[in-house]
């Protein structure tokens, strides 16, 4: 059907005000409202941006689970990251899912972010163009993006009510940034924060009637994150469009008597729903006859879960390729790549070489139909060729890991995995399923449910005395053969949805446990209001001997060609809903690192995390490569990285500390409610040049397989103030190996009369080389790079005179300097 404003009003019209009104919340927890009357079907929405995971939370609805956001930056490749947008919405359509949750362009401010994982980099043109790639490639293909939080929401801490305090500069500059790029890049939905900027809540905060639906044009649906209204009429009053979920939200009813007794104005509720239908006609769901854009059926969230068909082999290979294109190369002397045939023995150590962590914790979880570790990955590349021996090492920090299906069967099936019942209150079965593990967040509803029970026979491998837990919220229970290991009532100590329904913490126990001899668990939860049906039950085997693990693993070093140890984060470190305390991965891995590298020094450290870690050892070992949470395929393409049958792809989006004391911005603890952003436009790689500090890797570092010369740089004389500079470097590649390089592009503006940073990151170009051959690469400098936002006026402004161009590898590497002239009109 037409899309115009005509027909758009001519459908208005055929509603009441007080269905106009109700057409604004959600009709469920990840539907819009449909409405017959103007053949408006429902809106499906999904969590991402690593993977579409669709309306429910369950294991057996997997989902294609690519790099993290952080490890997509890492590509600085938006011609892939474009692809990949392809691959998720192709994944959406799969599922019937018309607006996908993603991305998120809130930026790496502080290392100790919890979320950074799911967000890009450090740096807002980084972020803005990474960014709009993703979107162009999910929406290219009639699926709906949406930019979110909207905006300074850049860590977890308090994040329902923390009021971040701002100045309009810093606000305009970086933080506001990623998202203009993102409304110019066409995207259909922006999603308000929790938080509030400057004392109002960001669901009733006049930023998202102007710059983002004023000065930048947006035409879209601004929804609010799940459950971030929390009253009527100064969010409806402001530019909030939909509040999501539903039905019960603040809207609803409330908001519809508010438009009749007028503290609502009709013409704004009027405009809210032009969009909302605007919205829908693009995705085919607005008119007469069947939906087009993302099919006509859609299971219910508690209907059984439909098949999946296999994944393509397209997208795994797209996925595995994603992988190299976004690990980095911190450090290599001269280990890697390694050489198969020269290989006989391969040791693979660490409790993340064997599990992996393939994506971070918290809304955006998806359960992916495999997983490759690293160590199945060196396996399949080295299979008929070299031994691999595998040292698990010391168990990580962090709780226990759910209940796995190959641990524990249905003890009234005996399959593989656990039973899970559904119970009244007087503890009479309603219904009951297998289910592959122990991680259940959405138990299937049933009318009389009182009761979760998960149940599994243990299997152990190893004796001793294991840690089992439960978690949820709400009164619990844990049971070993009918024995009671702990009982008690643990009310939620906040209304964070990812805490409540994602990730509740879990209460323990202790048990002995012996080989040979399976143990009946059973955990119960009660189901009350306010707490969820989250339910998780987990048992972890009594842990290595952290003395005796580095030296096993050492030894394994030792009588082998080559080593990889891999290290890593948990979810009780990096996982929305919660910042982290520390950078450190450790005492025991840490001490795990240095015995594998003082015992072989072709020792190759493999870092999976989502953001920055501290990596005191990164001297000791012979080469450093960062995995970052890779996807289902990280194994693989890792694999292809560290044989040398791909490139390490990946340069930096953000700085890393050698110490987390050493990082300039650290702060994401409120004060009386209050986050103050004190370091203003110095943030990552500026907030470092600012402090005239070195950190362990520079924004933008990375290595590959050969060398480059960066010999030349070519800037014009002069341009014209608000015009974009196209700049030249010319780059040669003295090694021995084809490869490429990310050519960057950074600013200086000396005696300004403004404040500045010392440089800021403009623009970058890759190029690619043969051995000895030179190429030029050609870095188009927006001239939103060169423009400051004048407080005084409220206007953008561009200084005349000189500026100072500088190309390198890095923030901190930048060998090539020129002057340019900036001529025309502009003041400071």
């Amino acid at each position: 059907m037409g899309t115009s404003d005509e027909e758009i009003d001519r459908l208005l019209g055929k509603l009441t005000p007080r269905a106009r009104a109700l057409l604004l919340d959600g009709a469920t927890t990840w539907r819009t409202r449909a409405e017959p009357a103007l053949g408006l079907r429902e809106l499906v929405m999904s969590d991402g941006p690593a993977g579409v995971r669709g309306e429910a939370w369950d294991e057996r609805i997997t989902s294609v689970l690519l790099p993290s956001a952080s490890a997509l930056a890492a590509t600085w490749d938006e011609d892939l990251v474009e692809s990949l947008g392809g691959l998720l919405a192709a994944e959406a359509r799969r599922k019937g899912v018309d607006v996908l949750l993603a991305p998120t362009l809130n930026l790496h401010r502080s290392p100790l972010g919890g979320r950074h994982f799911e967000c890009f980099s450090e740096d807002p043109e980084l972020t803005g163009r990474v960014g709009a790639a993703l979107v162009r490639g999910v929406q290219a293909h009639g699926v709906a993006a949406t930019a979110k939080h909207y905006v300074a929401n850049d860590s977890e801490t308090d994040r329902l009510t923390v009021d971040v305090r701002v100045d309009e500069r810093a606000l305009r500059e970086v933080y506001l940034a990623p998202f203009e790029a993102a409304v110019a890049a066409g995207v259909r939905l922006v999603m308000a924060g929790y938080n509030a900027v400057d004392g109002t809540t960001m669901t009733a905060n006049a930023l998202l009637s102007d710059p983002l639906k004023g000065e930048w044009g947006f035409d879209g649906v601004v929804v609010s994150d799940w459950g971030a209204v929390r009253s009527t009429e100064d969010t409806a009053r402001s530019g909030l469009d939909l509040a999501m979920p539903g039905p019960d939200s603040p809207w609803g009813e409330a908001l519809a008597r508010a438009v009749a007794d007028g503290t609502v104005p009709e013409d704004t509720v009027d405009d809210k729903v032009r969009r909302l239908l605007r919205l829908a006609a693009w995705l085919g769901a607005l008119g007469e006859g069947e939906p087009t854009a993302s099919g006509a059926a859609r299971a219910g969230t508690e209907a059984p879960p439909a098949p999946r068909p296999a994944v393509a082999p397209r997208e795994r290979a797209l996925a595995r390729r994603a992988v190299a294109a976004g690990s980095v190369l911190l450090a290599n002397r001269g280990v890697l790549p390694l050489d198969p045939g020269r290989l006989r023995t391969v040791a693979v150590i660490g409790a993340h070489a064997a599990r992996t962590r393939t994506q971070g914790g918290g809304s955006a979880g998806v359960f992916p139909p495999h997983e490759v570790s690293v160590l199945d990955g060196v396996r399949a590349a080295l299979r008929g060729r070299a031994r691999v021996v595998h040292v698990p090492g010391p168990r990580p920090d962090g709780p226990a890991p759910p209940l796995d299906h190959d641990a524990c069967t249905d003890p009234r099936s005996g399959l593989p995995g656990v039973l899970l019942r559904m119970l009244d209150a007087d503890g009479r079965e309603l219904y009951a399923e297998r289910r592959r593990g122990g991680r259940l967040l959405e138990p299937r509803l049933v009318p009389g449910a009182h009761t979760v029970e998960i149940s599994a026979r243990l299997r152990p491998r190893t004796a001793g005395r294991w840690t089992l837990g439960v978690a949820g919220f709400g009164r619990m229970s844990l049971a070993l053969d009918g024995r009671p290991l702990l009982a008690g009532d643990f009310p939620p100590p906040t209304d964070d949805p990812a805490v409540v329904h994602v990730n509740p913490p879990a209460q323990y126990a202790g048990a002995d446990l012996a080989v040979g001899q399976d143990a009946l668990l059973v955990a119960r939860r009660e189901l009350a209001p306010g707490t969820g049906r989250a339910t998780v039950v987990s048992a972890a085997p009594p842990a290595p001997d952290a003395a005796a693990s580095p030296a096993e693993a050492a030894r394994a070093a030792a009588g082998a060609d080559a080593a990889i140890v891999v290290v890593g984060t948990t979810e009780h470190g990096e996982c929305e809903g919660y910042d982290r305390t520390t950078l450190s991965l450790g005492a025991t891995q840490n001490a795990l690192v240095r015995a594998v590298a003082a015992a072989n020094p072709r020792t190759v450290a493999v870092v999976n995390s989502g953001g920055p870690v501290e990596l005191p050892w990164r001297d000791a070992v012979g080469a450093v490569l960062l995995a970052w949470f890779p996807g289902q395929e990280g194994g693989d393409g890792l694999a292809d990285v560290l044989f040398g049958r791909a490139e390490p792809g990946g340069r930096l989006p953000t700085t890393w500390p050698a110490a987390l004391a050493d990082a300039p911005v650290t702060r994401t603890l409120p004060a009386d409610g209050r986050l103050p952003y004190d370091e203003g436009l110095h943030v990552g790689h500026r907030g470092w040049l600012r402090h005239a500090r070195v950190p362990a890797y520079w924004f933008g570092h990375g290595l590959g397989y050969t060398t480059w010369a960066h010999e030349e740089l070519t800037v014009p004389p002069r341009a014209g103030a608000g015009e974009d500079v196209t700049v030249r470097v010319r780059v040669r590649n003295t090694g021995a190996r084809s490869g490429r390089e990310v050519v960057q592009v950074y600013l200086a503006r000396p005696g300004s009369a403004v404040e500045r940073p010392v440089r800021w990151f403009a623009g970058y170009a890759a190029v690619r080389a043969r051995p000895g051959e030179s190429v030029t690469a050609t870095v188009r400098v927006p001239a939103r790079a060169l423009r400051h936002w004048c407080v005084r006026e409220r206007a953008w402004r561009t200084e005349t005179g000189r500026w100072r161009v500088l190309a390198g590898r890095s923030a901190g590497e930048v060998p090539l300097v020129a002057d340019l002239e900036v001529v025309g009109p502009g003041s400071g």
